[in-house]
């Protein structure tokens, strides 16, 4: 992977009122991932329609009629926090350690392209 923009990694360095410098990374570093973490915000109600539709879809045929209009009811009132969540581009970061040693951990996988 490459960053795509220069990343500032510390804020400016100052000597009696002179700044001195900051540090920061090029865009065209190249680095390797270590590591991918997907970040699935799920609320309670997603949680709550995945949970409540996987039982209706497994033993609804089987549920006395009342129990499942119930359970139907239920998961069809979820159903827009489901379909919300659906909506959403997933959220991804990543670790990636470049070629010069510096690790950057949690960053956007916006920030970089394929190498």
């Amino acid at each position: 992977m490459e960053l795509a923009a220069d990343i500032r990694l510390t804020d400016s360095v100052e000597v009696s009122g002179v700044i001195i410098g900051f540090l920061s990374l090029a865009a065209g570093t190249s680095g390797t991932i270590e590591r991918v973490t997907d970040h699935q915000d799920e609320s309670e109600d997603v949680r709550e329609y995945e949970r409540l539709k996987s039982l209706l879809d497994a033993y609804g045929r089987d549920m006395p009629t009342e129990s499942r209009r119930q359970l139907e009811e239920k998961v069809a009132s979820l159903e827009p926090a489901w379909t919300a969540f659906q909506e959403r581009p997933p959220h991804v970061s990543v670790r990636v350690r470049f070629d010069n040693g510096f690790i950057l951990d949690g960053a956007d996988e916006a920030v970089f392209v394929a190498a």
